[in-house]
């Protein structure tokens, strides 16, 4: 009779499992675009909105009152119970995005006396007042006269003309700070002023006046000798930089401006994220260029293009996601399965195919000269930039559709992204985001760089991908070298309680999920030690609603390892995925987190999160994709059911 019972309990577990894949297969199929792709909302803090609303009253734009209404309700919304703004949902009061979210509601129109205002001008003066804001928001004070540019580092537009052999050189920092600071030293060199037709501006966030204030202190992440020299040589340029030759200055003007102008990338704009992107825009008002000056013009139509407006509510991306959301979606589809999923899912593969880039030979190929361009943006088009957590995404996608499918016409793309991504790797075995071999460690101590963001050097999850992709082409540690290498980098950087960092996804749960696929793919035993520990690991920090969850806080600077939350849909994915790559498909914990996973979706098929949990740059910059909800359980799930219906029990793919 127990045996009667067990069997119409597993078919009726089968059943619910069943039709949880397939309603959200239906729900993730009805939101594809029409010629084929994905793109969801990418949502960061209140500040990219904030900023948007500032960079038309500095440009003096005509007041688009619906709009700022709409940014309004959204800065409202998202204020913390602090009374300042966070980085990510119910997070931490932040400094610099709440003086940017009060200066733009102040600018919008909300009055200084209303509750939520007095709230969080409270909170500012309670942690020590807007003095302690951020280098960047800084400079955005210093444009609006709020503060003197005697508060910001000095950042001589003379750089452009320094030798790749200098210390400091445009090409020794990542592709995000490369294309962001080239306008903003424009900008420094010029030191204009915001038009700001209101005349709004927010000395009652500081506690002194703003004009007395120098510069910022020494930021956690920095060493004080480093800092103590980087500092005396910022005193020295104050001094030394007014006596440059003007034509010098012409000069590094003249390459800049040849930089951006060679990097425009049309309505994409430049890198394709809004920090450059507005930056540029306020660098040629700065040189006198009007609204229809086309440089200028066609990047500004390109911010407005970041926009999501609802009904009530609206923000502004940092940028958006459609060759990401789009591999990741096939992915979620080939597990699934089926006859609606898979030609759905090679519909959105075709549409990757024309995005690679096979011609530009991007800032890359500055320490990689001769190696060929041959992979993916993040974004619908950023030549100069493409990266090589997308390039092996959409890899593993494309050779899955072949394997499995049998589909032609994906040999030639994987073939050459697989060559660039082989020619990426860095010294040390692991692979990066955007470039190579970015180990100039010190420049993270310079005064411009209290974000510690200014690097891009190979990180655990990244190089995962890369590795679970040569491995899911056939290479193995016996084979290949660049596989050898990155285990060894895997090996070495794992966390004594068996945890991966993850630099995009956060954190330990993603970067450990990254790592087991890879891992399992290069064909590691199971039995491996580096294996066991991380299961381990991973089961025991379940939530008890058999979910898993990681709050941002677990990228602190003093080490403490994972940072228990509440449970997310794509955590708790990422978990499952992971589990299943080491062979635990029976583990209890598993059918607690599918037990989860069924339970929490909502009526669309789908899986609603308010929290964060990507990463743009640990402790500075969070983000909120929200396609990973929509996907990742679905993954999960269809990963779940196909294991349960094969005797090996073995992922065979990377991801």
């Amino acid at each position: 009779m127990d045996s009667v019972n067990a069997t119409a309990r597993e078919a009726l577990e089968s059943k619910v499992l069943e039709s949880s894949i397939a309603s959200a297969t239906q729900g993730v199929i009805g939101i594809q675009q029409s010629d084929g792709h994905w793109v969801f909302e990418l949502e960061a803090d209140s500040t990219i909105p904030a900023e948007y609303v500032l960079l038309r009253h500095y440009l003096a734009e005509p007041v688009d009152a619906v709009l700022e209404a709409k940014i309004a309700n959204y800065l409202r919304r998202v204020q913390g119970a602090h009374g300042g703004w966070p980085l990510v949902h119910d997070g931490a009061f932040d400094m610099s995005a709440s003086v940017k979210a009060y200066f733009a509601l102040k600018m919008i129109g909300d009055s200084t006396d209303a509750a939520h205002m007095v709230r969080a001008r409270e909170a500012i003066h309670a942690r020590g007042g807007a003095v302690h804001s951020n280098v960047f928001t800084r400079f955005l004070l210093a444009m609006f006269g709020v503060v003197t540019w005697r508060a910001v580092p000095v950042l001589p537009i003379e750089i452009m003309l320094l030798p790749f052999w200098f210390p400091f050189h445009i090409n020794k920092i990542s592709y995000w700070a490369r294309t962001t600071m080239v306008p903003l030293m424009v900008l420094a060199a010029l030191k204009p002023r915001a038009k700001n037709p209101k005349g709004v501006g927010v000395d009652e966030l500081f506690l002194q006046d703003p004009r007395s204030i120098g510069m910022t202190a020494k930021a956690p992440h920095q060493s004080q000798a480093w800092f103590t020299l980087f500092s005396a040589l910022d005193s020295i340029l104050r001094v030394v930089e007014p006596m440059f030759p003007k034509s010098l200055r012409q000069r590094a003007i003249d390459a800049a401006l040849a930089f951006t102008e060679e990097r425009l990338n049309g309505e994409d704009g430049m890198g394709a994220i809004y920090p450059p992107m507005a930056n540029i825009v306020m660098m040629y008002d700065a040189l006198g260029k009007d609204e229809n000056f086309p440089p200028r013009a066609v990047t500004r139509r390109g911010i407005d293009k970041l926009l999501v407006i609802g009904d009530d509510e609206a923000y502004c991306q940092p940028c958006v996601s459609p060759i990401w959301d789009t591999t990741l979606t096939a992915h979620a589809l080939l597990e699934a399965g089926g006859d609606k999923a898979v030609p759905a899912a090679k519909q959105g593969l075709d549409w990757l195919i024309p995005k690679q880039e096979l011609e530009v030979k991007g800032d890359w190929a500055v320490k990689r000269p001769d190696v060929r361009p041959g992979g993916w943006a993040f974004q619908y088009n950023n030549a100069h930039y493409p990266d090589l957590d997308d390039t092996a995404v959409v890899v593993m996608s494309m050779d899955r559709m072949r394997r499995e499918h049998g589909t032609a016409g994906y040999d030639a793309a994987i073939d050459r992204a697989r060559e660039w991504i082989e020619g990426m790797q860095s010294a040390d075995g692991g692979w990066a985001a955007f470039d190579v071999d970015n180990f100039e460690y010190y420049l993270n101590n310079i005064p411009f760089s209290d974000h510690a963001a200014l690097l891009d050097p190979p990180t655990e999850d990244v190089t995962a991908r890369c590795i679970s992709m040569l491995a899911q082409l056939g290479e193995t540690e016996k084979t290949s070298k660049h596989v050898a290498d990155g285990v060894a980098y895997l090996r070495k950087t794992q966390h004594p309680e068996g945890s991966w960092y993850g630099r995009w996804g956060m954190n330990f749960i993603y970067g450990t999920w990254s790592v087991l696929c890879a891992v399992n793919m290069a064909g590691v035993p199971h039995t491996d030690p580096m294996m066991r520990k991380a299961a381990g690991w991973l089961v025991s920090i379940q939530n008890k609603d058999g979910g898993w969850g990681e709050d941002a806080v677990s990228y602190r600077l003093d080490y403490r390892g994972w940072e228990a939350a509440p449970s997310t849909a794509s955590q708790t994915a990422w978990a499952l995925l992971a589990l299943m790559a080491v062979g635990e498909v029976e583990h209890p914990a598993v059918a607690r987190g599918v037990e989860y996973l069924i339970a929490t979706q909502n009526e669309k098929g789908l899986w609603d999160e308010q929290r964060y949990t990507a990463t743009g740059f640990p402790r500075v910059f969070y983000l909120r994709y929200h396609g990973y909800p929509k996907f990742f359980p679905l993954w999960a799930l269809a990963r779940y059911r196909n294991l349960r219906n094969t005797n090996s029990r073995v992922v065979g793919v990377g991801m």
